[in-house]
């Protein structure tokens, strides 16, 4: 099984995410072979990042500062792919989201594995330029983004009465993310047991460090 985290990336009191997961939770559980956990960061009240390499411990097996960081960077790296639930805030992510993205420290939990998103906003930007910005950070974490996004624009309006999509392209564009998603993260499971080389950074600083002949 695949195991899929989604990260709910707002902790607002009546956060427009909560209707999107009515949807979006029982659309990712209905597909084979995924094992979903969903972890909402209003049950991970993280603390602002602050690890350096002198708090993390033993850099081959981190423990990091506080035990609840700790806690974060080995439920991240039992995944196998995720999706990223994301509002926009004045034309980027949240906070919170950031920071706990930002708290995967030397774990390297994201690397070599997929990442779908689910952007929405009040307006007609749907959320896009979240997404965006969110693409970037986790290229840097050595993840792997999907090129197929969920983006839902005006979310007061996104879904009926009945808690359907009101357009019929939010349930196509969430299913071809998730079959890309299994795809791409069955195929990097077997790469990553089969070995990988180390993180980028840590090669670029072994090379700068190195004796010179």
């Amino acid at each position: 099984m695949l195991k899929v985290k989604l990260i709910v990336g707002s902790t607002r009191v009546g956060r427009n995410a909560d209707k999107v997961l009515e949807w979006l939770v029982p659309q990712i559980r209905a597909q084979a072979g995924i094992d979903l956990e969903v972890l909402d960061l209003r049950e991970w009240p993280l603390p602002f990042f602050q690890e350096t390499l002198a708090t993390i411990g033993n850099i081959q097996s981190p423990t990091y500062s506080d035990p609840l960081v700790t806690r974060w960077n080995q439920t991240i790296a039992e995944a196998d792919a995720f999706v990223l639930l994301t509002p926009e805030y004045n034309h980027s992510f949240s906070a919170v989201l950031k920071n706990a993205i930002d708290s995967v420290f030397f774990s390297y939990g994201f690397r070599h594995k997929p990442v779908g998103f689910v952007g929405y906003s009040s307006g007609v930007a749907a959320g896009v330029r979240a997404v965006e910005q969110l693409n970037q950070v986790m290229l840097e974490a050595e993840a792997v983004p999907l090129r197929t996004q969920v983006l839902l624009p005006f979310i007061a309006a996104a879904f009926d009465a009945t808690g359907k999509p009101t357009n019929p392209a939010f349930a196509v564009g969430l299913q071809v993310m998730l079959e890309d998603l299994i795809w791409l993260g069955n195929v990097l499971a077997k790469a990553r047991a089969a070995g990988a080389p180390p993180p980028a950074t840590l090669r670029i600083r072994a090379a700068l460090t190195a004796p010179r002949g």
